[in-house]
């Protein structure tokens, strides 16, 4: 967790697991604040020509890491203060950890893994969950959960409706911004 506010210009980063509602609150935060937003996921699918399934079972998990790293340091290297829905691996590496913690804002969207998997269940885009998604789900969780906590500004759940999480969000963010200005 970065020590200093964020500038009153950085980006608000949404982080967390699969099916926590990164893309869809970013979208709605985007709205009410009238920033652009970008989605680290359809980036990558934008820039490679295929899907994440393609990419992974093609060129492999390495490789589209690799992408996934690119597509955040340039998605964040844009001065235009954005709503971004970063992928729910992008913690895993260090190097982004270390660009998050200089984004603006990040925020940990959580919800338990329950919730998750009624979620994402009936997803086609997601290739980790084919066989055991509560279980790949759990172990993506124990794996991830301490990287999210050590880049989130702000931790919001999202178990509850998207409205109640989105209120929450907004008026942290609106407090986060108005200690630099």
């Amino acid at each position: 967790m970065s020590a200093e506010a964020p500038s009153a210009t950085g980006h608000i980063v949404l982080v967390g697991m699969m099916g926590v509602g990164k893309s869809s609150l970013a979208k709605r935060i985007g709205r009410t604040l009238n920033r652009p937003v970008l989605d680290t996921d359809a980036e990558i699918v934008a820039r490679a020509g295929r899907s994440i399934p393609e990419i992974f079972a093609t060129d492999g998990e390495p490789a589209f890491r690799d992408l996934e790293a690119s597509v955040l340091a340039e998605l964040l290297a844009r001065n235009e203060p954005s709503v971004i829905a970063a992928a729910g691996g992008i913690v895993l590496r260090p190097e982004n950890r270390a660009a998050l913690s200089t984004a603006g804002t990040v925020i940990w969207l959580r919800a338990p893994v329950e919730v998750l998997v009624g979620r994402v269940v009936n997803g086609t885009h997601r290739p980790a969950l084919a066989d055991d998604p509560e279980g790949t789900l759990r172990n993506m969780e124990n794996v991830r959960e301490p990287l999210y906590a050590e880049v989130a500004d702000l931790t919001i759940s999202t178990s509850q409706r998207f409205d109640a999480a989105l209120a929450e969000i907004l008026a942290a963010v609106a407090a986060r911004e108005s200690v630099t200005t």
